[in-house]
């Protein structure tokens, strides 16, 4: 085959991106504010008081956030208790999971400095606890660049991969939740959805129990970390299901129907475990497991959802708003001549996630 230089690998493309990604930091701002306070207010709790107690993340919260959970002497109004006695807090804990192991050290490295006399408050809520979850959400922002990339790549060549990685890096919305807004939860749902999407497809086809149980942990966290994430599990769902249907229609690969089934059900039970957090936290804060503090399912539009607004409309329309994702839904398509089962199952999670929203009652 002739050598084409349009296919030279490019030199050194992930020095130059962590380099990238480096001279970005400065950017990040240590602040927590607005849905970030109850997304960081299930970290801080658990860390320092060792319960959810959300009354000084409430009282400590910017004035927005405050309005109508805070009168102006400083108390927490009435209706924000739920039946439990917990301060109503419908943010997920799967960004604070993410975020605890590093602010652990932070906190060990602020308590040990305060005794040498540097009277820095060990409290959640000075600047080390701040820059902590700041730093880490740009890094978890671009570990799910990393991740998309680098699956990207595997089906057209690297520049291509590259360019996109940077594309949605920079004319995406990401940016904003990596550096501008890191206590609220987008970042983190960039980069669990990317990992398990990638861990995904790169043990896709023959998958050890093992294996499956990693990609069900994965999952649980994709729920922890926001709830519409579940419909990246239809990933393997499919995957499966294709699977059954070839063992039914060839008699030869029915006796493959038992494993997988029992793969299936590591899967299941690692997903479950991995979202017990979830699960606790509501009972623990609303009294019931099942409880999200979000609008009921039965009161969604699910016959009249908002397709169009939600694709097109001049308020938050995805591609109206985001123009990025015009090629990158093309991208969609021209991989489905390189990996039909792939480019079908990522397409068949795009189109259900734009239903899932559009029948969210308030959408945009």
């Amino acid at each position: 085959m002739k050598w084409d230089a349009r296919n030279r690998p490019l030199r050194h493309p992930a020095a130059a991106l962590v380099l990238l990604f480096v001279v970005t930091l400065p950017l990040v701002n240590p602040w927590v504010r607005g849905d970030g306070v109850g997304y960081y207010a299930y970290a801080r709790s658990i860390l320092i008081q060792h319960h959810l107690d959300f009354y000084p993340d409430w009282i400590y919260a910017n004035a927005s956030f405050r309005m109508g959970r805070v009168d102006d002497r400083g108390n927490v109004l009435p209706g924000n208790f739920t039946v439990t006695g917990h301060l109503e807090n419908h943010f997920s804990i799967g960004p604070a999971m993410l975020w605890l192991p590093l602010l652990a050290v932070t906190h060990a490295g602020v308590l040990a400095v305060d005794r040498l006399g540097a009277h820095v408050d060990a409290d959640g809520f000075s600047r080390p606890y701040r820059y902590t979850i700041a730093l880490a959400t740009a890094t978890y922002g671009f570990l799910g660049l990393w991740f998309s990339m680098n699956l990207a790549r595997r089906y057209f060549a690297e520049r291509w991969a590259v360019l996109a990685m940077l594309g949605i890096w920079f004319a995406s919305s990401l940016p904003v939740y990596m550096y501008f807004n890191p206590s609220w939860s987008h970042a983190h749902s960039a980069f669990i959805a990317a990992l398990f999407l990638w861990y995904w497809n790169r043990t896709r086809g023959e998958r050890g129990v093992i294996q499956w149980a990693i990609l069900g942990a994965l999952a649980g966290l994709l729920m922890d970390v926001y709830y519409p994430n579940i419909l990246l599990i239809l990933a393997p769902v499919l995957e499966s299901l294709g699977k059954y249907i070839r063992a039914i229609r060839q008699p030869a690969e029915r006796p493959r129907m038992a494993r997988l089934f029992e793969v299936n059900l590591a899967f299941a039970a690692a997903a479950v475990l991995a979202f017990l957090p979830t699960l606790i936290t509501r009972e623990i804060v609303y009294g019931s497991p099942s409880a999200s503090g979000y609008v009921p399912l039965d009161r969604w539009d699910w016959l009249r959802p908002s397709l169009v607004q939600v694709l097109f409309s001049s308020d938050h329309g995805l591609l109206s708003w985001t123009p990025i994702l015009l090629p990158a839904i093309v991208g969609l398509l021209a991989l489905y001549r390189r990996d039909r089962e792939l480019a079908t199952i990522l397409l068949t999670i795009t189109g259900a996630f734009c239903y899932l929203i559009a029948s969210y009652p308030t959408w945009d």
